[in-house]
């Protein structure tokens, strides 16, 4: 039922935008539906978040009944190594998010060897 009101506010959506483009605002036929998809995907992008994660959850179980996760098993495996460490040692921090060689926001940077301003005679 999610997937079925998904698509229909979109298709509310789209037949609107295009009836606006083509009747009021005298675009080409062609020109009315590239303006109405996209004016329809964005208000659906910015305002529909709930009915899209409603009606992707239902395509998913639809299609994937069994499936318990998206991750890959290396991935799996990686989280609960990080959980365990976590877990074992509460000192310490992991920031997964970060790249490596990326500087933490707060720590003092490295410092390169400064050249010297004096001048030698």
């Amino acid at each position: 039922m999610a997937f079925f009101k998904y698509s229909l506010i979109r298709g509310v959506l789209f037949l609107a935008f295009f009836l606006i483009a083509y009747l009021a605002l005298d675009f080409q036929p062609f020109t009315a539906a590239v303006i109405a998809a996209l004016c329809a995907f964005v208000i659906s992008f910015l305002f529909l978040r709930k009915q899209r994660d409603g009606a992707t959850a239902v395509v998913a179980d639809r299609f994937a009944p069994n499936a318990t996760t998206t991750q890959s098993a290396a991935a799996m495996d990686d989280a609960d190594a990080e959980d365990a460490l976590i877990d074992d040692n509460p000192d310490i921090w992991i920031d997964a998010d970060r790249k490596s060689g990326t500087p933490q926001l707060g720590t003092p940077q490295p410092s390169a060897a400064q050249p010297s301003t004096e001048k030698s005679e």
